[in-house]
């Protein structure tokens, strides 16, 4: 047996909390490598050291004094050092070399790296693994994508030589030969890569929640957990806003058929959600999960006989797609498309789109709609169980919710609705009492 055990911010956000992740580990020895975040937030009102260090490089791009920040920062870790007793660790080099890095070539994803850099050597020394930097075996392409092939070719040789290693998260080397980052909750990311490449029996993403809940706890209070979910079901869950795991870090692993194990570093008791590729474990509830987002426009575009043009639909999206805006959702009918866009993306240049469409299409009419949420209500269950649409259309009519739009995939895994802003909140505990009903 082979695990990777990832670490988030809140897990390692003190010396205290280093404690109950070094008792994690030496409880099982399995755990070989282990991929560390930067220090999050100790209490409400604190700052992660990773937003701190991003205002060091501010500070510095603007030829303003840093020095202030950095002396926080480095307060921060040498409490952490302290507070495990590491007294052979000193951290003065480290802090001087950033320091001139920022004072004489300042770089972001440099600056913002630092976190997990440190953190992972203070890991290291208090567990006694080996420390691998990240940039020496994760590697980014020209476009600031990941390269899989020689980061897997290079990570994999150096893991077969090390026994026990940590190595820090969210950072690698850019085809400049920069330290390049992914964007925020990349570590997640860097656990995924690294459990790919030693070919890992589990990889565990340790946080500050027991996984993965059917619904947001800020709206549904003390809501259900979800025990077995699928990467299907994740990736669309993660997509319309639950964020317990980067929607990322699933892609290196599902190809290997390693499951996920979401759990809690201040509960580490519970066994908390498995993520994997296919199971026969039946679900609790018919729905995995409900979640969503707010501020969605919709332009609906309407035309006679624009089922019989052929080229429309690319049409329209070529529109979209010269002004470099994404697209959510088109549901369509005989003679209307609907395109669901993000608001803030869509409302500076919405007068240019339309003019394309209609220079494109000559449409009759297009509408755009406003202040539009999307919930996605996800489940396996939804497959075998007959009248899920029904229930699901009942339990917002009944909490007099008008629903704006329905798309629903053929996979049948998911129902996506759209509704009003205002009743964002509402819809989302209507569907939770009729599918879960507690």
């Amino acid at each position: 047996m082979r695990k990777v055990a990832k670490f988030g911010g809140s897990s390692l956000a003190s010396a205290d909390q280093f404690k109950k992740v070094g008792e994690i580990i030496h409880q099982d020895s399995t755990r070989i490598f282990v991929i560390p975040s930067a220090p999050g937030r100790r209490f409400t009102g604190d700052r992660k050291v990773t937003d701190l260090l991003l205002d060091a490089y501010e500070l510095a791009i603007e030829g303003k004094d840093f020095s202030p920040v950095m002396d926080r920062i480095k307060a921060r870790y040498d409490e952490i050092v302290e507070g495990l007793e590491l007294n052979n660790l000193y951290l003065d080099e480290y802090f001087d070399d950033i320091c001139e890095r920022l004072a004489t070539n300042p770089q972001r994803d440099f600056t913002a790296s630092r976190g997990e850099y440190l953190n992972g050597i203070i890991l290291a020394a208090y567990l006694g693994y080996e420390f691998i930097d990240a940039k020496e075996v994760i590697y980014f392409n020209e476009d600031g994508m990941l390269n899989p092939y020689k980061t897997q070719k290079v990570l994999s040789r150096r893991l077969e030589e090390a026994e026990r290693a940590v190595i820090p998260g969210f950072y690698g080397l850019g085809k400049d030969g920069e330290v390049q980052t992914f964007s925020r909750g990349g570590s997640d990311v860097t656990g995924s890569i690294v459990a790919q490449a030693c070919k890992a029996d589990i990889y565990e993403n340790w946080t500050d929640v027991s996984g993965f809940l059917v619904a947001d706890p800020r709206i549904i209070d003390n809501p259900e957990p979800i025990k077995f979910i699928t990467y299907r079901e994740l990736r669309e869950l993660s997509y319309m806003g639950a964020s317990v795991l980067h929607e990322d870090a699933i892609f290196p692993v599902r190809h290997c058929g390693i499951p996920i194990n979401i759990r809690n570093t201040n509960r580490p008791q519970d066994e908390g959600t498995w993520i994997v590729e296919a199971t026969g474990q039946k679900p609790d509830y018919v729905v995995t999960g409900i979640a969503g987002k707010k501020d969605f426009n919709a332009m609906v575009i309407t035309k006679s006989m624009m089922n019989s043009e052929i080229g429309f639909g690319r049409k329209v999206l070529q529109a979209l797609e010269d002004n470099h805006i994404s697209f959510e959702h088109m549901p369509s009918g005989i003679d209307t498309m609907t395109v669901v866009i993000h608001a803030d993306e869509f409302l500076e240049k919405e007068q240019k789109v339309i003019s394309a469409i209609h220079r494109m299409v000559s449409p009759d009419s297009i509408e755009i709609e406003t202040d539009l949420a999307l919930i996605a209500v996800v489940g396996r269950g939804m497959r075998s169980t007959s009248g899920t649409a029904g229930k699901l259309f009942s339990a917002l009519a009944e909490a007099d919710v008008n629903i704006k739009m329905i798309d629903q995939g053929s996979s049948e895994l998911n129902i996506i609705i759209g509704v009003r802003n205002k009743d964002f909140e509402k819809s989302i505990r209507a569907i939770y009492k009729k599918f879960v009903g507690k």
